[in-house]
């Protein structure tokens, strides 16, 4: 892989973390149950500290990246999603938060998956299980949000 087409990759991966921020953040604020705020606020931060790693990377010599060379390997492409939006209603905001983080998921698993190097490899492994870990979490809510048993 070039070290330019790593660096959009990159790049890319970044913006896709201050999305998820703005939104997870902006939507902590407006909130009303604590549980759904304090979900949203530490979402927020890990999606921070996502960014920060990325960043940390894109400011190393990229062309020092081990990636193996494929002819085409899709990781920007994406299914169109409706615009992130505090406005959402609770249940809409879940479900394009949880598509948000298939797409990062999917994402960093196939960075992982082109890496050569075995510390890289880990770490975007390590980022795709956090993205795992969040759209699990935010699929729990939506069940109980979308299916409410009466008993």
């Amino acid at each position: 892989m070039k070290a330019d087409d790593a660096k959009k990759i990159i790049s890319t991966a970044i913006d896709r973390e201050v999305e998820a921020y703005t939104f997870y953040r902006t939507v902590s604020e407006k909130a009303k149950d604590p549980a759904l705020k304090k979900l949203f606020t530490e979402l927020a931060g890990e999606e921070k500290q996502h960014r920060e790693f990325l960043q940390g990377m894109l400011s190393k010599d990229v062309s020092k990246m081990h990636f193996e060379a494929k002819k085409d390997y899709k990781v920007v492409n994406t299914l169109p999603s409706p615009p992130l939006s505090a406005d959402l209603k609770p249940l809409d905001g879940i479900v394009v938060s949880i598509k948000k983080e298939l797409e990062a998921m999917q994402m960093y698993t196939q960075l992982a998956n082109l890496s050569t190097d075995t510390e890289q490899k880990f770490l975007f492994s390590q980022l795709a299980n956090m993205e795992s870990g969040h759209k699990a979490r935010l699929e729990d809510i939506y069940t109980n949000m979308a299916f409410p048993e009466v008993w």
